[in-house]
């Protein structure tokens, strides 16, 4: 038997693994041990499916995957023979025949225990079903002289796992994560450990991932909880870290008596800060050298290119102007301006000639026929195909600067405005690019490359937003204005609300009626948008996923009642059925 401690340093790793690039996983994962050593900890702790990647989606499946995590946890182990710091990592195991999201304890050379998630999240951004099969109810682990219950993640959502591990004796509760941000998700998390903290009496651990996955961002904001639910120790929120706590068992149990104690940005703040993480991640690890924008005059495009900024520095950044007949000298004065205060290259394109010869091409097809959102849409994908040329010949990424308004209602150009590769803003309503971008001008995040101060120019701030695709056009003559559009957006998007429970809250049934037809008909462009960040608690195709071809409208009916005497099958139902 071990010999009980009555001290322990523990190293949390708040790292940024690379999906799929198990090498340098590793890699990082010995780097860490390596400080964890020389900060004298005992043990150093990684977050959920660290040397793989998280979420790695159906790339688990792949045997050729599995061996190769297999074969660097294993390696990881070895290192441990040098009685340094024992290991605590994730990674997908496969056995008998079945993958699990494994937890794997490693100390004196070798693999000493493993122990699999319980409860997979099959919701929202999750589908951890399709891949991984269910671990069976857990036990503590032992390892230098303490019984660690390791719930991973998904885990403590519930009270089942941490009932099990209480009841078999663990004393600390190490909890890796793969937790994705959005709006006010620490709250929430919070909440749920302080629960299981408060039913067990057992410390906790919470140790969460940091970074950019496709359309996830994971904000770390680690965390510590001793057994009266005190905040022993708070982590950077979107930053990596590698940090030693020290405990010290009291007459009470497990005590954290030592750990970081950072401010995290919350609210909009961290809204912004998830934005330029995920920019940022996404060009570093697709490997481009940089990104390339259309800088319209407009109060997305500002936005954007100051994210990038932010993300990447300013000599990454590329922004261009490209002007027709119906840009104004405001918008031209407004986005040399922004780029000026971003202090980035800076090039003005005409896209006339383009657009007069496909109107030209298109001739002899469209005589005698009234001019329209054709015409209009011609400019839009003139810019779409510039923008997507320079990026060909030189290597940079096309930002794409559509709100989440305007993914919602289509008010946006299949292969014009929505060309490029990624979207920092997909996921904000227009009313918050609104309000993140004066944020900005008086603030920016930790670790941010952009300059101080104003780089949205005021006038962008408060003029009436305008496509320019025609004299004098604004966006309110197609669309609601903004603060009403998103409220009802918001109601139908993120509430699920029926039509006349928004219109309870105070909008026009037909103004509802509208944006809700709007709203499904521009399926078919969200499936082919570029991916962005996630930053509220319903996005557009990982969380909310609608057919495309869709009749379904509300009426505007009140909530349906059933009629009395019609639910006697359900009585039957429950009368016929097989108790097993």
């Amino acid at each position: 038997m071990t010999t009980p401690i009555d001290r322990f340093r523990l190293a949390l790793a708040q790292l940024n693994p690379i999906m799929g690039d198990i090498a340098a996983n590793l890699a990082m994962a010995r780097k860490a041990r390596a400080e964890a050593a020389a900060m004298g900890a005992d043990v150093v702790m990684f977050t959920e499916l660290f040397l793989a990647g998280y979420p790695a989606e159906d790339l688990v499946l792949r045997p050729a995957f599995q061996d190769a995590c297999r074969r660097a946890c294993e390696d990881l182990a070895r290192d441990t023979a040098d009685g340094g710091p024992a290991v605590l990592v994730g990674l997908p195991w496969n056995e008998d025949g079945k993958v699990y999201n494994a937890y794997a304890a490693l100390d004196a050379g070798a693999v000493a225990a493993v122990r699999f998630k319980v409860d997979l999240p099959n919701y929202g951004v999750f589908d951890e079903k399709r891949v991984f099969a269910a671990g069976p109810l857990p036990g503590p682990v032992s390892l230098r002289g303490l019984r660690l219950g390791l719930p991973i993640c998904e885990d403590i959502w519930g009270e089942e796992v941490v009932e099990c591990l209480a009841e078999t004796g663990s004393e600390i509760l190490l909890v890796p994560n793969g937790s994705p941000y959005w709006h006010d998700k620490m709250l929430e998390r919070y909440n749920i450990a302080a629960a299981r903290v408060t039913e067990t009496g057992l410390p906790m651990a919470y140790l969460n991932q940091v970074g950019g996955q496709d359309e996830l961002v994971f904000d770390g904001a680690s965390f510590i909880l001793n057994g009266d639910a005190s905040l022993a120790g708070q982590f950077r929120a979107f930053a990596e870290t590698v940090a030693l706590t020290e405990w010290r068992r009291e007459p009470g149990g497990w005590r954290c008596v030592a750990a970081p104690r950072e401010l995290v940005e919350e609210g909009e703040q961290a809204d912004y800060a998830a934005c330029v993480l995920g920019l940022r991640d996404y060009v570093e690890k697709s490997g481009f050298p940089g990104v390339v924008l259309g800088l319209s005059g407009g109060i997305d495009s500002a936005l954007c290119a100051a994210m990038a900024v932010d993300a990447l520095g300013s000599e990454r950044v590329h922004c261009i102007m490209l002007p027709y007949r119906y840009t104004s000298s405001e918008s031209l004065n407004d986005a040399a301006a922004c780029a000026k205060a971003l202090n980035v290259r800076y090039d003005i394109l005409p896209i006339a000639s383009a657009v007069e010869g496909l109107e030209a091409a298109l001739a002899p097809l469209f005589a005698g026929t009234p001019r329209g959102v054709t015409e209009e849409n011609l400019q839009s994908r003139a810019r779409g195909t510039m923008l997507m040329s320079v990026s060909n010949k030189f290597g940079a990424m096309v930002v794409t600067t559509g709100n989440k308004s305007e993914m919602s209602t289509g008010y946006a150009t299949l292969y014009g405005d929505m060309n490029g590769g990624f979207n920092p803003i997909k996921d904000l309503y227009k009313t918050e690019v609104y309000r993140l971008s004066a944020l900005r001008n008086g603030w920016k995040p930790s670790g941010a490359l952009g300059p101080d101060g104003e780089v949205v120019p005021a006038n962008i701030l408060v003029k009436a937003p305008t496509a320019e695709l025609r004299e004098g056009q604004k966006d309110q003559d197609s669309l609601p204005p903004y603060d009403i559009l998103d409220d009802i957006l918001v109601g139908l998007v993120e509430e699920e609300l029926r039509v006349a429970e928004i219109v309870a809250r105070g909008h026009d049934e037909a103004t509802v009626k509208k944006v809700e037809r709007l709203l499904y008909l521009a399926e078919y462009k969200r499936r082919q948008s570029a991916p962005g960040v996630k930053v509220t608690r319903r996005n557009f195709g990982r969380d909310r996923r609608y057919p495309i071809v869709n009749h379904f409208r509300d009426t505007g009916a009140p909530a349906h009642v059933p009629e009395a005497g019609m639910d006697r099958a359900r009585g039957a139902a429950r009368a016929d059925a097989i108790d097993f």
